[in-house]
């Protein structure tokens, strides 16, 4: 009975052998900690995309938690961004008119750099993210894109933050 009862909490740990605590950062971003987040460039036609897009990106690196928001005088790395297309497509039409949309898909895409804060020649990780909303078309089509915009970056600063905390 003794036997047991010591060889059991060797036998639970054992079994967690492949789970490890902490964060999961990719080994390129080990070193990181804090990272600044400057005015994303905006390659789109929509004005003051860029605005709403690093914000977006901000704060999803903030709810991911894997890294802080700083200054750039006072962090680890920079992380510049180029708001590089908003694109619609149909997702549904109308029945009697073909060319008239009812539904539209609004896809942006974030080209973006991970640069060392010390030495911005040094680049630790790069990629693209995509976010993607739907939205219905109303009378005025220019409000319901702006409508749908943020929505979008929401999803694409969720990607980004998981490729910078995940490496995927």
């Amino acid at each position: 009975m003794k036997f047991i009862a010591l060889i059991a909490p060797g036998l639970l740990l054992v079994s967690c052998a492949g789970y490890q605590l902490g964060e999961s950062k990719p080994a390129s971003l080990q070193a990181v900690k804090t990272i600044a987040v400057p005015m994303f460039e905006n390659s789109s036609l929509h004005p003051r995309a860029e605005a709403i897009a690093t914000s977006a990106v901000a704060a999803a690196i903030i709810q991911d938690g894997t890294y802080r928001i700083g200054d750039r005088d006072h962090c680890d790395a920079v992380l510049e961004g180029d708001l590089s297309g908003i694109k619609y497509s149909t997702i549904r039409g109308n029945r009697l008119n073909t060319l008239a949309p009812e539904e539209l898909a609004s896809t942006v895409m974030i080209k973006w750099v991970l640069r060392d804060a010390k030495n911005p020649i040094k680049v630790l990780a790069s990629g693209s993210v995509s976010g993607t909303s739907q939205l219905f078309v109303s009378d005025n089509l220019q409000t319901a894109k702006n409508n749908a915009l943020p929505e979008s970056l929401q999803r694409a600063g969720v990607a980004l933050a998981s490729q910078l905390a995940n490496g995927y």
